[in-house]
């Protein structure tokens, strides 16, 4: 099957790309399926910290990146710097792993991936983790990394997350206005923006996605919030007011149990006058793009979101921020 975009409008104006599944894709998919199959929804406590960074890890290194542990901001990290990287602009990548698994050095080569193609450094921030420390540290850690960016003298911030850092990111949006630089732009994949859970595909995905599960979100948001409330816009960015928030670019798969957490936002996003393109990969399951090499959809995501920073951070500081949608979807 050839791959190609169509585009359906909401019932309030939000843009969605549809893109289909190649047969390629098809076959690689099922295979990651069975690879997958006897780790579902059990990646949800501290023990299993080594096997996920190990997964991640399989991203392939990005040619010409150069890694660098650093402190910004008082939070730990690496550094990901592409050659020839723009001067005076950065990104603040957000790892995931439900608030509870992930790592600054396990997502270096996907950060790297990124890096390259946008030409910008990349900063992974590696925030602290549930449960030993509960709501609000990685909000905390991720406001403190991206006040460090703009204290080193970076004029241009983007953030970018997936999963659980998709939706950290979301609602650090809402907090760093006032920072002195404003962010320029979000890309976001898998966004976990609804940590109360009431998403529909929680339900009608539960048979379809190889590797998260209700119970296992649930287990691991209770874990995160320690009896804080689910629906703050701080620890879910769905229930908050998104007016004015910088263009945001976000990617789901199809078969899995967030997509209505990408697909709500997107919504309310754009109910609100934000610039936010949702796209949707069809047969696609949760954070796809880090199989790069592997996937041919990971690819064509990973160009979509190049092109989508490099018009941000090319756009003029005064400029930066919401605009009209110039028929692109």
């Amino acid at each position: 099957m050839q791959h190609d975009t169509r585009t359906e409008q909401s019932n309030v104006s939000g843009a969605y790309v549809r893109h289909s599944l190649s047969e390629k894709d098809r076959e690689a998919v099922a295979a990651m399926r069975m690879e997958v199959a006897p780790v579902k929804g059990k990646m949800g406590d501290p023990s299993a910290r080594p096997p996920f960074d190990e997964v991640m890890e399989h991203t392939p290194d990005a040619r010409g990146v150069t890694y660098e542990k650093r402190v910004v901001g008082g939070v730990s990290g690496i550094f990901c710097t592409p050659q020839g990287a723009r001067p005076g602009a950065a990104i603040l990548y957000l790892h995931g792993g439900a608030y509870v698994l992930g790592s600054a050095n396990a997502y270096r080569h996907f950060a790297g991936q990124i890096a390259a193609r946008a030409t910008v450094a990349v900063f992974i921030a590696d925030y602290r983790l549930a449960p030993e420390h509960r709501f609000p540290a990685a909000l905390d850690d991720a406001r403190a990394a991206y006040r460090g960016l703009v204290e080193s003298g970076a004029r241009k911030i983007a953030i970018v997350g997936d999963s659980a850092g998709g939706g950290l990111a979301l609602a650090l949006l809402s907090i760093v206005q006032t920072e002195g630089v404003a962010p320029v732009a979000a890309v976001v994949m898998s966004p976990w923006t609804d940590l109360a859970l009431t998403g529909g595909s929680l339900e009608d995905r539960a048979d379809d996605d190889p590797l998260l599960t209700k119970e296992m979100l649930s287990k691991t948001a209770a874990s995160y919030l320690d009896g804080h409330d689910p629906r703050d816009p701080l620890a879910s960015p769905l229930y908050g007011a998104l007016a004015g928030r910088p263009p945001i670019q976000l990617h789901v798969g199809t078969s899995e149990v967030l997509l209505d957490d990408t697909r709500r936002y997107a919504d309310k996003a754009r109910a609100a006058g934000v610039e936010a393109v949702a796209h949707a990969w069809e047969g696609m399951t949760h954070v796809f793009p880090s199989s790069v090499g592997t996937l041919e959809a990971a690819e064509k995501a990973l160009s979509l979101m190049a092109t989508f920073l490099d018009e941000r951070f090319s756009t003029r500081p005064e400029a930066a921020g919401p605009r009209k949608e110039r028929g692109r979807a």
